[in-house]
């Protein structure tokens, strides 16, 4: 079988990395022979999409499955819609990841593992900068009491961060 584990390095003996749309590498492996391909993620830098990026990726390299800590909801049903299996692995290294799966000590998952978020990072509900702000509103309120002081601005502009 033909899988993609995602990767902290370059090399089949690298540790597992625990995120799937910004892994550092993927490792394009065969089960059966452990060939593979060491492949850097170019989704990792992307601002927002990293997960449906990253599915894209694998996808065209022909895998059968994916083996990473986590999978985000985006992701999941991207790699769903291909047909590949999703498995989750924490912890070990890649070699060890394939070994689990060939054995069938990785079972598929029916479910993304973490919650949906936009971008680099989430604030925790401990913070004080909460990360998806709603800044300064610069909507224009469309007036319209016709100069007769009646104007009901329905400015609701959610501004940048």
């Amino acid at each position: 079988m033909k899988i993609a584990v995602c990767s902290m390095g370059n090399t089949i003996d690298s540790p597992a990395d625990p995120r799937f749309g910004r892994c550092a590498y993927f490792i394009i492996a065969d089960t059966d022979t452990l060939e593979y391909e060491a492949m850097p993620n170019p989704a990792a830098a992307q601002g927002q999409g990293a997960g449906i990026s990253a599915a894209q990726i694998v996808a065209s390299k022909g895998v059968e499955a994916v083996v990473a800590g986590n999978i985000g909801p985006n992701a999941f049903q991207a790699l769903n819609a291909g047909g590949i299996k999703i498995y989750t692995w924490a912890g070990g290294t890649v070699r060890q990841a394939i070994d689990a799966v060939k054995s069938g000590a990785l079972q598929p998952v029916a479910s993304p593992s973490v919650q949906a978020h936009y971008g680099m990072g989430q604030a925790s509900n401990t913070d004080t900068n909460l990360g998806q702000g709603f800044g300064p509103g610069m909507g224009r309120g469309a007036g319209r009491g016709g100069g007769m002081g009646r104007g009901r601005g329905l400015g609701r502009g959610r501004g940048g961060f």
